[in-house]
């Protein structure tokens, strides 16, 4: 706005001095000392004064009354009590204060320093902008507004963080001093709860918790087992189980075998003590760790079977025999041996199958230690180093020898790997090894049922095929034999035995062997594109 702006011709704050004296008056601040010689440039103008017109020259210097001295010169202007500029203080010429931000300026404005401010309600001085005190007013010399020096670095700030003149503290100061308490609190808690923290996880990694840990425990059960549990049928038959070590000249090996009677007959495969020959050596360790000498008594490698006896061992435990005939598909069982070596080892299974025909050993050209078992079968484990031993029922009877399994692996000799189970187990009926074992026990030889017929093993039709001839040139059919006598014929095809099939040549021996000489049996069989069907008695033979 331009209200209250001059239109005439603009008026000189001040003049030249003239040189002399200057004039004292008593009373007033001295004068300073002469100003120094102008420059050429133009004065600046005077402003407006808020609180009366300014009207030509008369009005740049007001008549000021007091005495003068006599004979001193009058000076161009009336002395200034008040230092108005250029003999006072800063004039309004001189450059404002820096700028304040607004981050830095509080919003009522930029407080006045304690030390130049006035008490409330009472005028305020002529201050640099040139206003003059109310009427009858005077500053007393020394007022807050002449000591008052925005350029000099020593004064008071002009800004504080809270006005003195208030008691109030701004809002904006209050949040910022409760945020900046809140933070250190807050960087405080953290700093202790990390060291509480570090003292206790270094003491529990030290010493494993707080406190001592407790585990929940079952009570002590009572030390037996049921009689027919796997447990109870272990407990009762290790003490009758053994493990043999056999060594040879040329190889040795690990079996099983268990008792059979207190003075000292222990039965197991043939193949076991096999590596033994007639020189080697056999040691039976018992389940308690007691070891004996045992001695050969007999082997049948038809039925795969051996009796070995030690002499001078007390408080032997000879198992029970069970009758394998009353055997069922799925009964429980529970085999017992030392399979690589690690005796006294239970397995647990049932039985699989019943009257399975197979044949064991008779790995090299010509052998003659081929086996025919009409086995049961078991899913219950076995491998090398089980073969001899127990094959038990629920009621820890023995049902069967364990002899045979069937691999995914058969191993090799030359790398010395052995097969393992694959749940395809097989014993020899224990009705078969006990009729074997008393004769070996009292004989030391077994006998074989025989049908007195040679036959055809290449034969590849269904049923066993009597051969036409036999091995050496001899009639295939022995004259007077069994089968002679029923009604045989070379060339004739058995097809079935007592109501059973057979496939093959190996099945019909398996069926022949699982009886004993003397046993009567039905055949069915094909002549000429016809059947017929017999009867006839088994006669009996010496194996080896």
């Amino acid at each position: 706005m331009d209200e209250g702006k001059p239109t005439g011709p603009k008026p000189k704050w001040w003049s030249r001095p003239s040189t002399g004296p200057a004039a004292d008056t008593v009373g007033s601040p001295p004068l300073l000392p002469p100003a120094a010689p102008e420059q050429p440039e133009p004065a600046p103008a005077a402003p407006a004064r808020a609180d009366g017109p300014a009207d030509g020259p008369a009005a740049a210097v007001p008549e000021v009354p007091g005495p003068r001295t006599p004979g001193a010169a009058r000076p161009l202007h009336e002395p200034d009590e008040y230092s108005t500029p250029p003999y006072g203080g800063p004039g309004p010429w001189a450059p404002a204060p820096p700028v304040q931000h607004p981050a830095a300026t509080p919003a009522h404005g930029t407080p006045v320093p304690p030390a130049y401010a006035t008490a409330p309600g009472a005028p305020h001085p002529a201050g640099p902008h040139g206003r003059q005190a109310a009427p009858g007013q005077v500053p007393a010399p020394g007022a807050p507004w002449l000591r008052y020096d925005p350029w000099n670095s020593a004064q008071q700030p002009l800004i504080r963080t809270a006005p003195q003149h208030s008691g109030v503290v701004p809002a904006e100061g209050r949040k910022g001093g409760r945020r900046g308490s809140l933070l250190i609190g807050a960087v405080l808690l953290a700093l202790v709860a990390g060291a509480i923290g570090g003292g206790v996880g270094a003491y529990v990694e030290r010493n494993g918790g707080l406190t001592t840990v407790h585990l929940p425990q079952a009570a002590a059960a009572p030390a037996g087992r049921a009689p027919d549990s796997v447990a109870g049928i272990a407990a009762s038959a290790l003490p009758g189980v053994v493990t043999l070590h056999v060594s040879g000249s040329a190889e040795s090996g690990t079996g099983t075998g268990f008792v059979l009677d207190d003075q000292g007959h222990i039965l197991t495969n043939n193949h076991v003590v096999a590596p033994a020959g007639s020189s080697g050596d056999i040691t039976v360790t018992f389940s308690g760790g007691e070891n004996a000498r045992a001695e050969v008594v007999g082997t049948d490698s038809g039925y795969d079977l051996a009796v070995v006896k030690v002499d001078g061992v007390s408080g032997l435990r000879p198992l029970t025999l069970g009758n394998s005939d009353n055997v069922a598909v799925g009964d429980p069982v529970v085999a017992i041996g030392a399979p690589y070596d690690l005796s006294n080892t239970v397995t647990s299974g049932i039985i699989s199958a019943k009257q399975r025909p197979i044949t064991a050993g008779g790995e090299e050209e010509g052998a003659t230690d081929v086996s025919y078992v009409d086995a049961l079968q078991t899913d219950a484990p076995i491998n090398p180093g089980n073969s001899g031993g127990p094959l038990l029922d629920a009621r820890a009877q023995v049902i069967g020898i364990n002899s045979a399994i069937r691999a995914a692996d058969t191993g090799s000799a030359e790398t010395g790997a052995q097969a393992g189970s694959i749940g395809l187990g097989f014993a020899i009926p224990i009705n078969q090894g006990k009729r074997v074992a008393e004769e070996l026990i009292n004989t030391g030889k077994a006998t074989h049922p025989v049908i007195g017929v040679t036959l055809d093993m290449e034969y590849t039709g269904d049923g066993a095929k009597v051969n036409t001839e036999g091995a050496d040139g001899s009639a295939a059919v022995t004259e007077g034999g069994p089968g002679d006598r029923a009604g045989v014929r070379p060339g004739d095809v058995i097809t079935a035995v007592d109501g059973v099939r057979v496939h093959n040549g190996e099945e019909l021996i398996v069926k022949i062997r699982a009886h004993r000489p003397g046993d009567r049996l039905g055949l069915r069989l094909t002549r000429g594109g016809k059947e017929l069907s017999m009867t006839l008695t088994l006669g009996s033979a010496t194996g080896s």
